[in-house]
């Protein structure tokens, strides 16, 4: 008993004592000291005193099959003493004192990190840590002491666990192709190289015996031999295994990685070792299909496999829109390397919640795939086979023939997942809606079909596109589509812009039944340089519930989704039909404009000097958004093409201020790429970029233009202060366009824009005066004060001798003043 009877440590030890000496077979406990030199070395320094002496926690423990994991206890008598509300009384405190010692530790361990105060279990508070090795520390676990076996599961389950671990297996397939690219493996060799590894490695024999094989050649034959004995024993008819086999022993014709003494040793033993490694880590989690997965998507991104392989968050999205479960029988009729049967696979595994039965069964009879390419048919099966099965309802062959999909279609399939091949040949190739086509027509009455496709399928509605939406809507009814991230598939180094369409097999389409459009544009992901596109900030996961729970239950949000009654002859795009936006409006998205605008003057001295003030004397008026009346643009402009003026048209000018604008379709610097000394197009309009994101932009000078720029020609008295509050309104709406949806002639007349009213028209003073009042407005018509600035820079003597040109002046005058029977309209206005 300690002074004032506060209760003996000794008791609170005790109690983590009895806790884990049941446990003693799985973790081997120290009390107060160390016999590992790693963690010697480690807690050299960490003194709670200062002293410099090495201090060690009451308990460390160490996991026996779990050499990275270490465990930290620190024990009071007294719960008071539990924890400081500085967290730094490392020697009074349970908690302050565990996270002292986790912190030296975690340079090179992972640590759980136990506080315990008290002299009873029953009684006692109980902290858990996890600290992963150079990260912080996180609470998790609760206030009791668990069994091993839930911390264990626990840590291998934490989020950021697997995050780590996933990315390390991602560095590891990434190297691991890159080694076999330097040993000259073509692309497509290199996954079938990869699967009939993992295949082999499947069988106890080959495992026990490859390390002492000294031959390549002699290895490479056994890899083969394996793969064959795997597969013939797996299910798959005899005749397709000895096929497949010769498909799998690329091993035994690569000669420059045979040549290499003890390369494919090397790799088949590098091979082993993680997959030993990640499975005991992993116990519950398919790391062959996570590591195969991860090996196609770097051999393709170097172009070894030249297929557009889905992301695997857009597969498991899909999975969960059909919402597949246990009961579901899945159908994939261009199946390439099966990432959507394996997404259907895992959901359904899940929903089985441990009935091995029903397991099998979604394994062995629930899951259907058609691949018509032979080099990429055998990866579909290595894929179902690593994962565990579901390769013998694999066909490779034509979908579109009834001897390949008729016993497919006997299965009754309920839910059809697909990407289909994108045409080369527009005119030769099949439309990739006859595929959905096809898979809808093989799906049960009242089965989901999610189909994955390029933009332009929902847009066209002409020709072959509009025929086979007509037969489909006969048939089966469109239920909803969603417009997908424009860089969807920046990992396969494919370009086109993409949207999912949801289907009801059997279920003649209703025109007047609303389909649901999703603007399903920002994923989170975000690009980087080794990985492509990840979801680095872990926004994946909220953003995924709110896509699917928007969804299915059908709510329209302004500027995420709507609902609208659509025919064949319609385009399916949300970006055709939902309401922009608008409360997102504010000062600085007006002020942007203005700086850009204010930039763009200067860079090319059509600006001598610059200013952040707004207008002299201006007042700002009130934006009441709400009360903003939607107007059609064709209203109040004539919306025409430009002519196209190429570059070896052009003569440059000596400089901005006696050329002219050369306007394309860029979304910077006003769109202007230059100036020459030839003008097409008169001054006073707005233009708009049409083959790339719709850009607008004011020019105010006379113009050339290059291909895909249209211009605005205002059928009012429009000034700079009115064109930079519409260029601002009219760039809102650029999230109707994309490289599948261009800002044409015809959409722009469609398009309808909310601006301030007054009388049911626009209130182009209200506009004026809110800009004049905005930041950079006074670089806008700054009259005579141009002039002005303009001389003050020349020597006075010389500019006297050598005054403007009338065509210099006229030039200023066009670009600074505004003209005279313009201005007494705004003088009260603008004060």
């Amino acid at each position: 008993m300690t002074s004032q009877g506060v209760p003996h440590e000794s008791k609170a030890e005790e109690v983590i004592r009895g806790h884990f000496r049941r446990f003693s077979g799985r973790i081997e406990l120290e009390e107060k000291k160390s016999s590992s030199p790693r963690v010697q070395k480690l807690l050299a320094t960490a003194s709670k005193t200062g002293s410099g002496n090495p201090g060690f926690p009451d308990f460390i423990g160490f996991f026996k099959d779990h050499p990275d994991l270490v465990l930290v206890v620190e024990c009071k008598g007294d719960v008071a003493k539990h924890e400081s509300e500085s967290g730094e009384r490392w020697r009074d405190y349970a908690v302050d004192g565990v996270l002292f010692y986790s912190d030296h530790l975690a340079k090179e361990f992972d640590v759980l990190s136990i506080a315990f105060s008290g002299t009873e279990k029953r009684s006692g508070r109980v902290s858990h840590f996890l600290q992963l090795c150079q990260d912080k520390p996180i609470p998790v676990f609760g206030s009791s002491l668990l069994d091993i076996e839930s911390y264990l599961h626990g840590y291998y389950y934490d989020e950021r666990k697997i995050s780590y671990d996933y990315k390390a297996l991602s560095a590891f397939a990434k190297g691991l192709n890159s080694r076999l690219h330097s040993n000259k493996v073509p692309g497509r060799n290199r996954a079938l190289l990869i699967a009939s590894i993992l295949i082999a490695l499947e069988r106890q024999s080959f495992r026990d015996s490859y390390r002492s094989e000294a031959d390549s050649k002699a290895l490479a034959k056994s890899i083969t031999a394996n793969v064959s004995y795997q597969l013939q024993e797996s299910g798959i008819q005899s005749a397709l295994a000895e096929d497949l086999s010769q498909r799998f022993g690329v091993a035994e014709h690569e000669n420059a990685l045979l040549a290499n003494d003890g390369e494919l040793q090397d790799v088949v033993r590098s091979f082993h070792d993680k997959i030993s490694t990640f499975r005991r880590d992993h116990q519950f989690v398919d790391v062959l299909g996570e590591l195969y997965v991860e090996f196609l998507r770097y051999a393709n991104s170097d172009k070894g496999l030249g297929i557009v392989l889905t992301p695997p968050h857009i597969t498991d999205l899909f999975a969960e829109i059909a919402r597949v479960d246990v009961m579901s029988r899945v159908y994939d009729n261009c199946a390439g390397t099966g990432g959507f049967l394996i997404a259907a696979m895992k959901r359904m595994v899940k929903d089985a919640k441990g009935n091995n039965r029903s397991i099998r069964n979604v394994k062995q009879r629930q899951l259907f795939g058609v691949e018509i390419q032979s080099d990429i048919f055998p990866l579909l099966l290595a894929n179902m086979y690593v994962h565990q099965d579901g390769k013998t309802s694999m066909k490779e062959g034509d979908c579109f023939d009834s001897k390949i999909t008729a016993p497919i279609v006997r299965q009754k399939p309920t839910v059809g997942l697909l990407n289909p091949p994108y045409r080369s040949d527009k005119k030769k190739d099949r439309h990739e809606l006859e595929f959905v086509e096809q898979n809808l027509d093989s799906l049960q009455e009242g089965g989901i079909c999610v189909a994955l496709l390029p933009m332009q399928c929902a847009l066209d509605v002409r020709g072959r596109a509009r025929e086979i939406k007509r037969r489909i809507m006969e048939r089966h009814s469109l239920e909803a589509v969603l417009s997908l991230p424009d860089e969807l598939f920046f990992n396969s180094d494919v370009g086109v812009v993409s949207c999912a369409m949801v289907f009801r097999a059997g279920q003649q389409h209703n025109e007047e039944s609303e389909v649901f459009l999703g603007y399903y544009k920002d994923d989170g992901f975000v690009k980087t340089k080794t990985a492509g596109r990840t979801d680095d900030n872990g926004d994946w996961p909220a953003r995924r519930k709110k896509w699917v729970d928007t969804l299915l239950n059908r709510r329209e949000q302004t500027g995420f989704s709507t609902k609208v009654k659509l025919s064949y002859d319609r385009e399916w795009a949300v970006e055709a039909y939902m309401e922009t936006n608008y409360t997102s409006i504010s000062d600085s998205l007006f002020v942007r404009t203005l700086l850009n605008y204010s930039a763009y003057l200067f860079k090319n001295q059509l600006l001598l000097n610059t200013s952040s003030a707004p207008k002299h004397g201006a007042k700002r008026p009130l934006l009441k958004v709400s009360d903003w009346a939607p107007f059609m643009l064709s209203d109040y402009f004539d919306i025409q093409g430009t002519k196209t003026t190429s570059l070896a048209d052009l003569e440059e000018a000596e400089n901005a201020l006696n050329g002219y604008p050369y306007v394309t379709t860029k979304a910077i610097d006003n769109g202007v790429a230059g100036f020459y000394k030839k003008w097409t197009e008169p001054g006073g309009v707005l233009t708009v970029d049409s083959a790339v994101k719709g850009y607008c932009a004011y020019q105010k000078r006379d113009f050339t233009a290059s291909d895909h720029v249209e211009k605005l020609v205002p059928k009012f008295k429009m000034d700079d202060y009115i064109a930079m509050f519409l260029v601002t309104i009219i760039n809102l709406e650029q999230y109707r366009y994309n490289y599948g949806r261009k800002c044409s002639q015809a959409r722009l007349r469609q398009t309808r824009i909310k601006l301030p009213a007054k009388e049911a028209k626009p209130d182009w003073n209200l506009m004026r005066r809110y800009i004049q009042s905005l930041q950079y407005s006074a670089n806008l018509n700054p009259s005579r004060r141009y002039l002005n600035t303009l001389a003050a820079q020349q020597d006075a003597a010389a500019y006297q001798a050598n005054p403007l040109t009338p065509e210099e002046l006229s030039l200023v005058y066009a670009e600074q003043w505004t003209p005279a029977e313009d201005w007494s309209e705004w003088t009260d206005a603008a004060g």
